[in-house]
This record gives structure tokens, sequence and C-alpha cells, in this order.
């Protein structure tokens, strides 16, 4: 973020996460390394009495008492009041630490993870979850939304739907367009079945469901390919012929996002009123306080959040861009652009 000369500096909050994890030192770690590098950017810390660091400023969101119930509890209140920060307008965007379900559940949040929470905390219409890696070992970027999240695989082919598929494709493509400056993204939308059913030989739901939208979406200009074989589409995305990927479930997208990105790979919730991003790990609780964990990952989401908040206080207009940029013979103009 670059802003004006003379104005303030933006502030971005971040979330200590569970703190029995590794959340607390990864997070503060993350931003001790950042922040001589973005003095045009102010990060304050959330999380419970008795973890502030010296060195950083820090909110509290009140005391915890040791229990598991206690540590879903805090972990709640500071994600609570990241958003009522970034509501107000008192911060540019939201980083969260990694949060444990069984917690979260004892604490009384009954949704399945902090993206649904935060949907419901910001009564957001629709949300996405994004994994994210602008950069992997093998050179190029790997984007990621995952159509269906956290549900079991036999439950996928009663939940997905061409509806349901459209409706995230669409909003990966107005968010690509608004927050990543890509003015015509490429998107590859993720067989279901082996070889993308082969003709109906391995199922017809890649040719009911993928292929409908994709065609859809086509004829009003998006550069939108499917449905793309699950073997071969990260490989096409990792050598830059898509910007993103939509997968039909969780496992076929994460499998490859994480055997290439582990570790510096970012989860980002997609349709908030503002940019959130998180490690796309989880609490290690097994690492915590042995000086082994890597904030790697803490810093590319911080990173990744910097950049999302300037590109949205740069975009015109109130929302994402809707619709595809079309060239004077009526295609979609090949502009690309780069985190």
């Amino acid at each position: 973020m670059t802003p004006p000369s003379g104005s303030p500096p933006q502030t971005v909050a971040v979330t200590l996460g569970d703190p029995r994890g590794i959340g607390p030192e990864v997070m503060c770690a993350a931003v001790r390394a950042l922040q001589p590098s973005l003095p045009q950017v102010s990060f304050l810390l959330l999380g419970p009495e008795g973890f502030a660091p010296a060195d950083l400023p820090y909110q509290s969101v009140g005391a915890w008492d040791g229990t598991q119930r206690g540590a879903g509890r805090v972990t709640v209140e500071a994600i609570r009041l990241g958003v009522a920060l970034a509501e107000e307008g008192q911060v540019v965007a939201l980083v969260t630490g990694p949060a444990h379900k069984p917690a979260l559940q004892e604490a009384g949040i009954h949704t399945p993870g902090q993206t649904e929470l935060l949907q419901s905390l910001t009564g957001a219409a629709e949300v996405g979850m994004l994994m994210c890696a602008e950069t992997t070992p093998l050179g190029g970027s790997l984007r990621v939304l995952l159509a269906t999240t956290h549900l079991p695989l036999r439950e996928i082919f009663q939940v997905l739907s061409r509806d349901l598929l459209e409706e995230k494709a669409r909003l990966l493509l107005a968010s690509l367009v608004r927050d990543w400056k890509l003015p015509d993204p490429r998107v590859g939308l993720c067989a279901l079945n082996p070889h993308a059913g082969d003709g109906g030989l391995f199922g017809w739901e890649d040719a009911e469901i993928q292929a409908p939208v994709a065609a859809k979406l086509q004829r009003e200009g998006w550069q939108v390919e499917g449905p793309v074989p699950a073997d071969t589409v990260f490989h096409r995305a990792l050598r830059g012929e898509f910007d993103a990927v939509v997968a039909p479930y969780h496992d076929v997208g994460m499998a490859a996002f994480k055997t290439v990105a582990f570790g510096r790979g970012v989860n980002v919730t997609l349709g908030l009123p503002f940019p959130r991003t998180s490690p796309d790990h989880g609490t290690a609780f097994s690492l915590a306080g042995t000086g082994r964990a890597d904030p790697s990952s803490a810093m590319e989401a911080l990173r990744l959040a910097v950049f999302l908040a300037e590109n949205r206080r740069a975009a015109s207009g109130p929302g994402p861009a809707l619709s595809p940029r079309p060239r004077e013979d009526g295609n979609p103009e090949d502009g690309r652009g780069a985190p």
C-alpha cells in the first residue's frame, strides 16, 4: 500500500488465533519481520490478556481461563473485534490466526470454520474460500477457489449444482477484477470425475454442471474454460494458462494446492466488505512454544492483505466489476495484471 504523502498509516487488524497453538508466536513474528518494510502500514494485534508483546500495538479481548472452551471464546472475540473495526473503517483489512474448530464449537460457534463465521458476522450474501499462493517453487502463482468446503465426500453430489458453481465462479471473477486488478481473468473449472467424465463413461456431472456454466460465462465474454480434468488443470494454472481454478470439492483443490504451496499459502475469504486473509495452516499444538514454528505463511497472509486492501482502496466504484471489458471485436481483452 502506498498512500499519498502525508496521509496517515493504514491499519491492518491481526488476530492471534487459538492461544494454545502457534498462532500467537507466528503472527507476532510475521508482523515484526514485515513492519520495517511497510512503514505506511500499522498492524494491530488482537488477542487475550497476557499475550501482548511489549514491542507491538495490541488490544485485549479479555482473559483466557486456560480451558479449550475459553480458548475458543477468546479466538472468536478477537475475530468479532476485528470485524467491528473493519466495518467501522478503523482498519482496512483483517488477518486471522489459526483457530481450532472443536474449541469454537465448545464456545458456541456452530459454523464449520472461520469463513462461515465471518459471513455470519458481516451478513455477506455469499462468500468463497480462495487458497492463494502468489509465488510457488514451480514459479507460477496458484489460486484455487473451493466450490464446496467442509463436507463429507458423499454429500458433494447433492450439493454441487449449476447455480452454486456459477455463483462461486462469478464471485471469483469479480474479485480477481477488483482485488487483484486483473481486467480479464482466466478461470478453469476443475472437473469432478476422472477425465471430466470422458463422454459419460465416468459420470455425467461434468457435462451437466461444469460445461453449461462455462458456456454461459463464455457467452458473456468471460475467459472461463471447463470442465478441465483435475489431473491437468492445476498444472496448466501453474504454467500461467489460468489465473485461478474453481475446484468442485475440498480435497481435490487442497491436495494440489498444499503440494506446491504448503507453508507459503494464504486463505482468502471472498465476498466480505473488507479483505480477510489467514495462514494456510492450523494451530499445530505440538509445535507451540518449541521455537520451530515457521511464520512464512503468516507473512504471506499479511503481505496479501496489504496488497488487496490497497487495490480495493484504489478501485473505482463501490464494488467489484461484474462484467469483462470487451474488445472492439466483442471478445474479452486479454489484459494481464500481476500482484
